[in-house]
């Protein structure tokens, strides 16, 4: 690196890890924001995670044509320890239906594949905007007290089952979350309890997370574009500050979620839709 005539190397040094330390700070804040989503939740951070790095890399003065991939393959790298750490968490706890997990994981490992090479091709603008529509409509029904509103009194079989996990997938991988927005959602209308339902989504969250990483990575190598430390869509800087605080504090939303009552955790998870919702529609527009 050059450094401007006549001026000091160290206090160039010192500028430079100045300037990043509000960036760091914001990645850790975010962590640990993110994996208290993912216990509590279901989810894997990804919602909270995503515009962060949009924005955090735009200060960088990274190419807004390969920003929005760069912060979604990076989030879906985040996801994977998060979503191993939550699900641990709600195991422990005879919360993950591994009945429903041996079922539905292959389709949802399909469809985060198809989802990241999808996301290449899709403007951003079009999925968000699909994307606040699904999610205002499922806040709706969890806010609400429509608790015994279920069309399907168990998950669906056969071929017809195997629709909404790949779609699910796809979806997710292509907005860079671990998938407990949707999956939590679905396995209540299908009269799965909203414990268990938020438990099994955060397994769920690794079958998207890392086929989807993996995705980002091969779409995204060996472009010029990149930033220093990126390993094709997926930089490895925010993945390791970011990623600590998501594992170590995803067990405390665990815990939180298994202090709160059944009504108490659906509002919590509509509410927090809403927000989402909102946020996808103001970026769509």
């Amino acid at each position: 690196m050059r450094y401007p005539q006549g001026t000091n190397r160290g206090d160039c040094i010192l500028e430079h890890l100045s300037a990043l330390l509000p960036l760091a700070l914001t990645m850790l804040a975010t962590g640990a924001f993110a994996g208290v989503l993912a216990g509590l939740l279901g989810v894997g951070g990804g919602i909270v995670i995503v515009p962060v790095l949009d924005t955090a890399l735009g200060i960088q003065g990274v190419d807004p044509a390969i920003r929005m991939h760069l912060a979604v393959g990076t989030s879906l790298a985040t996801i994977i320890p998060t979503s191993i750490s939550s699900s641990r968490a709600h195991h422990a706890r005879q919360a993950v239906d591994f009945e429903l997990v041996r079922f539905w994981g292959p389709f949802i490992i399909v469809g985060s594949l198809i989802g990241s090479v999808m996301a290449a091709q899709v403007e951003s603008g079009v999925l968000s905007l699909i994307f606040a529509v699904i999610a205002f409509l499922i806040a709706v029904k969890m806010v609400l007290p429509m608790d015994n509103y279920r069309p399907f009194s168990d998950v669906p079989r056969g071929a017809g089952g195997t629709i909404t996990p790949f779609s699910i997938g796809a979806l997710s991988s292509m907005m860079g979350i671990g998938g407990g927005t949707l999956s939590v959602a679905a396995l209540t209308l299908m009269s799965q309890p909203i414990h268990r339902a938020v438990g099994t989504a955060a397994l769920f969250g690794l079958f998207i997370s890392l086929p989807g990483a993996l995705g980002f990575i091969v779409n995204g190598w060996g472009d010029p574009r990149l930033p220093p430390g990126s390993l094709g869509y997926v930089n490895l800087v925010g993945f390791a500050l970011i990623s600590p605080m998501t594992v170590l504090l995803a067990p405390v939303g665990a815990r939180i979620a298994h202090r709160l009552s059944k009504r108490q955790l659906s509002l919590a998870f509509g509410l927090f839709l809403l927000v989402v919702s909102v946020r996808m529609l103001l970026r769509a527009l």
